[in-house]
């Protein structure tokens, strides 16, 4: 698999060209992205103060656990998709850079951690759910969950200050004054 090649080829696509020459459609991505995120890591972090023993310690971990979860995956994917057509318009840069990298190796990080808390802790739920924290494992999960989440929030910000679109032939400029005309002009005869 030639990597180079399937970059450059995300890059030239349609879509990454619609999304890249549109003076709207990046911004909102990205906003849906960061919007999406923010529920991911709320959600989590609610779910992470429970086994910590922080937050909602009356309520049953499984009951609170089912109502929330369904929510992060829905933002999840919704980030995951927004994510993923951020990255097909400057794949290349995206590919290279150490932020994008190590955010991309944090997400399986957290991936990990939340699979050792299923067969750990999460095996056991029916004899801690309804205690005010989970017992030490499920603690260590959520202490790193937390730590891996705040991390990607840190890269995900990174990636908009260190990436430029020097792979990318650049689009002619755009011009705000054709966009945006003032009142016309009086004072010529």
């Amino acid at each position: 698999m030639d990597i180079p090649a399937v970059l450059a080829s995300l890059e030239s696509s349609g879509l990454a060209s619609a999304i890249r020459n549109s003076l709207y459609i990046f911004p909102l991505l990205e906003s849906i992205h960061v919007f999406g995120f923010a529920l991911v890591f709320g959600t989590i972090a609610v779910i992470d103060l429970r086994l910590l023993g922080v937050a909602s310690t009356q309520r049953s971990f499984m009951r609170m656990a089912s109502d929330i979860l369904k929510w992060t995956w829905a933002a999840f994917a919704v980030t995951a998709v927004t994510g993923g057509l951020m990255f097909i318009t400057n794949a290349g840069v995206y590919y290279h850079n150490f932020a994008f990298r190590t955010k991309m190796l944090m997400l399986v990080l957290a991936g990990i951690n939340m699979l050792v808390f299923e067969l750990t802790s999460g095996r056991t739920i029916h004899r801690w759910e309804k205690a005010p924290s989970a017992p030490l494992a499920g603690k260590t999960a959520a202490a790193l969950s937390l730590l891996i989440w705040i991390s990607i929030i840190f890269l995900g910000r990174w990636i908009g200050f260190t990436t430029t679109r020097a792979s990318v032939k650049p689009e002619p400029e755009i011009n705000f004054d054709n966009l945006f005309p003032g009142p016309p002009d009086t004072t010529t005869k």
